[in-house]
């Protein structure tokens, strides 16, 4: 649904969007309206006393008002039911009911005005019933009023007087190409920079420089070239979620082909490698966890941690020359030593700075492994956000590599800032002076586990026989050719529907293209979706049967967009589209495939029922391919198998699991 046209620009909702908010507003004004009602016929007759006029014209005027704007909400709750979302038609006399319900609270705004006079008039002497349900009746209007406020500013699109990509066609065959060029360069700076303003202020709090802004920009221009093509407002985008979750549940109920089941049966020689690798990875997850520090081991632990830490943390206080960045209490190190169990001296160096492009890591040794351990920490802060989201692409340069490629732009740099300090400041050299004869492994979780990919990348040249164990890594990180050399030496870990390991720029695109298609497409109204939708993500049962205007159709046509879709993409001039193709046949894709490191072990969850599971979960691993992550799930779970403590839980019980088989 495009968003709604009001006041000569466009909002960032659909018409269709006041059906809940306008019925408990309904809700609310009708108990309001008898409350009042029922005041004012109880107390007719006694409005003798000082201030008792005003008061009496005071309700009477108020319950006209509140039957005015109760007969207002019902014909826009009702014309807001109307159609489906690709489809308002019968609610084209929305915008005229929504005129007369703003106009509405002119009055109101008066009244509440009058009535807070005559509230705080102490010459009124009037029985204390009335006065309390003018009071009442203040307080509410005056919330109603600041609700309404706030909700326009959600609504508020600053581009909505701007978002106009296309003229009408006659005047449009006209534009010379230089016109078109400079419509098309100010609609895209002005949308770049209500972008940019966003996240200026959402990282207000932070201390900004010259890397910031850079990142500041290439966001901005990131999200700007993603949303711009499309003309849904956020509840279109819910709904669709919530269909396609459905959807996807319908899928999964079906019973798989017998060639889709023997392609998944792995021989005893990978079941073998799978067991050992699942060992080593519950071992070394507890490193990527260790790098998180205090609210890791605060959120794990969340009754115990503090007490431990205050009892504890004192008394392993390294010297300022082996930590680095801001750990004033010792936190930090001592929920590193707590979740790892080793010791002081194990610890070769500890990093806690934190800037945009440079996250925390640690350099220790693990004896019960024989090697050393390079951690590297996940997102926790918004520099690492701003690292996550600098999703461009860049060239890595190897030497004795055949073929370089594309990376992550953000995440190579963070790469970059840790090889420099392993090489350069010597920590490497130090650490194999001590154990010369131990083994090099970097892991890391999220945003580390991708890092400690790139990374062990650069040191492989250097380290022939290092490993690698990156824990649930973005998605779009490693072009094909790169994904491939990394099979040798690093191995991904991803549980279940993990958003994270999803996410990549084509993914994102390929997300969009269904959202769009299965709304344009769905013949209920979207308050039934979103109704139906709450009841199915909270109680479950099974997955609602919408028609759309796909049944029925044969596959041929399936690959052509349907009318609804096109409605939903935002409209072009001719010039905009022979702009937009000229570039792409002067340059390669912007956003290229890019794909998970290494080898993939995926966990998957074993639940008789979907939701409601058993405190004892049972999880069975797989070796899987890169084209498995291809495309976003939708799931409930789809941020939670990301989190670090349900990682753990899972390599835990499938390593303890092989352990008590062994032991049978």
């Amino acid at each position: 649904m495009s968003g709604l046209v009001l006041f000569g620009r466009r909002w960032a909702i659909g018409s269709d969007d006041f059906v809940l908010p306008g019925a408990f507003e309904l809700f609310v004004r009708l108990v309001w309206w008898i409350g009042i009602f029922v005041l004012y016929t109880v107390h007719k007759g006694q409005f003798n006393c000082p201030g008792g006029g005003l008061l009496h014209s005071y309700l009477l005027g108020l319950i006209i008002l509140l039957a005015s704007i109760i007969c207002a909400l019902c014909a826009l709750v009702y014309v807001s039911m109307q159609g489906t979302i690709s489809n308002p038609g019968p609610r084209k006399s929305l915008p005229k009911i929504l005129y007369t319900r703003l106009l509405l609270y002119f009055p109101e705004f008066i009244w509440a005005v009058v009535g807070a006079v005559w509230v705080s008039d102490n010459s009124v002497q009037c029985e204390k019933t009335v006065i309390n349900g003018v009071i009442g009746t203040v307080i509410a209007s005056w919330i109603i009023i600041i609700f309404t406020v706030i909700g326009v500013v959600i609504v508020f699109d600053p581009l909505g007087g701007k978002k106009t990509f296309y003229l009408p066609d006659g005047v449009s065959r006209n534009l010379e190409s230089s016109q078109s060029g400079q419509l098309l360069y100010n609609v895209k700076s002005s949308a770049t920079r209500v972008w940019e303003k966003r996240i200026r202020l959402l990282c207000c709090c932070i201390v900004q420089d010259d890397d910031h802004r850079v990142a500041f920009t290439s966001i901005a221009e990131l999200f700007r070239s993603y949303f711009s093509d499309t003309d849904l407002v956020p509840s279109d985008i819910a709904a669709g979620l919530i269909l396609l979750h459905q959807e996807q549940d319908k899928m999964e109920n079906c019973p798989k082909e017998p060639e889709e089941v023997l392609c998944h049966s792995p021989s005893s020689l990978m079941t073998d490698d799978l067991d050992v690798e699942l060992e080593n990875a519950a071992h070394y997850m507890l490193f990527a966890a260790a790098a998180y520090g205090w609210p890791y081991y605060v959120y794990t632990n969340p009754y115990t941690a503090l007490c431990k830490l205050n009892g504890d943390c004192c008394r392993n206080r390294p010297t300022d020359s082996e930590i680095t960045g801001g750990d004033r209490h010792n936190f930090h190190f001592g929920s590193i030593l707590k979740i790892t169990g080793l010791q002081y001296r194990d610890f070769i160096h500890i990093s806690f700075h934190n800037k945009i492009y440079e996250i925390p890591f640690f350099v220790a040794l693990d004896h019960k492994k024989e090697a050393i351990v390079v951690a590297v920490r996940g997102t926790l802060s918004f520099e690492d956000i701003l690292t996550d989201l600098s999703a461009d692409c860049e060239d890595l340069t190897l030497e004795e590599v055949l073929e370089n490629g594309f990376v992550h732009k953000g995440i190579t740099q963070a790469a970059n800032y840790i090889y420099r300090k392993l090489i350069n400041d010597g920590i490497l050299n130090q650490a194999f002076t001590i154990a010369p004869e131990y083994k090099l492994v970097i892991v890391g979780h999220s945003l580390g586990g991708g890092t400690a990919s790139i990374l062990a990348i650069m040191l492989r040249n250097s380290f022939p026989m290092l490993r690698c164990y990156a824990f649930s890594p973005p998605g779009g990180l490693l072009s094909k050719s790169l994904a491939d050399y990394t099979k040798h030496f690093i191995v991904s870990v991803i549980v279940g529907k993990d958003l994270v390991a999803r996410l990549s720029m084509p993914n994102m695109e390929d997300l969009k293209r269904r959202i769009v298609r299965i709304v344009a497409n769905c013949n209920r109204p979207k308050y039934q979706i979103l109704l139906r939708g709450c009841w199915y993500e909270v109680f479950g049962g099974d997955p609602d049967d919408f028609p759309t205007e796909l049944d029925g159709r044969n596959q041929d046509a399936l690959t052509q967009p349907l009318l609804a879709e096109e409605s939903l993409m935002v409209h072009r001039s001719p010039s905009y589209n022979a702009l937009e193709e000229e570039s792409h046949l002067n340059s390669p894709p912007q956003y290229p495939h890019l794909y998970l490191p290494g080898k993939i072990i995926h966990v998957v969850e074993e639940c008789s029922s979907r939701r409601l599971c058993s405190s004892d979960i049972k999880y069975t691993a797989r070796w899987s391919n890169e084209t498995v992550f291809s495309s976003i799930l939708i799931s409930p779970k789809m941020i939670t198998d990301h989190m670090p403590d349900v990682v753990l839980k899972a390599l835990n019980s499938l390593s303890q699991e092989h352990g008590s088989c062994l032991s049978c």
